[in-house]
């Protein structure tokens, strides 16, 4: 259910490389992620190479995913939820949404921890459940209201 009481200074040292890294790479191809979303053919006109594109994305986004589930576990919705509450706030511009998106779930993820810590006075409530919790209403509700304008 994932949880961050096991994190160590020692364990984090990959993670605080692998993040930022990941994250420049990310805002370095923002142009070229926004052209994707028009479609491939597009994105294509546009100069991207949509191929290349799509197998760097997969390749950093899974090794970054792999280290972060290493070291927290599996922590559902964050990852579902940020970014979807994120595009409603600053639209659908990648050169935005991608640094907000990591500063927002970052901080969920921290209150999520605090509330975790403190919730129950003998143990430490796992941070998957309180993230399951919101991220299900939040899904149901982005889901409720793109089925709802019929796009």
């Amino acid at each position: 259910m994932g949880s961050l009481g096991g994190a160590t200074w020692e364990l984090l040292v990959v993670p605080a490389v692998a993040v930022p890294a990941a994250l420049l790479w990310l805002q370095a191809r923002a142009r070229a992620l926004n052209a994707l979303l028009m479609g491939d053919e597009t994105a294509a006109g546009l100069g991207v190479d949509v191929t290349r594109l799509r197998r760097e994305l997969f390749t950093v986004t899974s090794v970054l995913t792999g280290i972060l589930v290493a070291v927290s576990g599996a922590i559902a919705f964050v990852a579902l939820m940020v970014p979807h509450v994120c595009r409603l706030v600053v639209g659908g511009d990648d050169r935005r949404l991608l640094p907000l998106s990591a500063l927002s779930g970052a901080l969920l993820l921290v209150v999520v921890d605090i509330v975790c810590r403190t919730a129950m006075d003998t143990q430490e409530l796992p941070v998957g459940v309180v993230t399951s919790l919101l991220g299900a209403p939040a899904l149901l509700y982005l889901l409720d209201r793109r089925l709802g304008s019929g796009s």
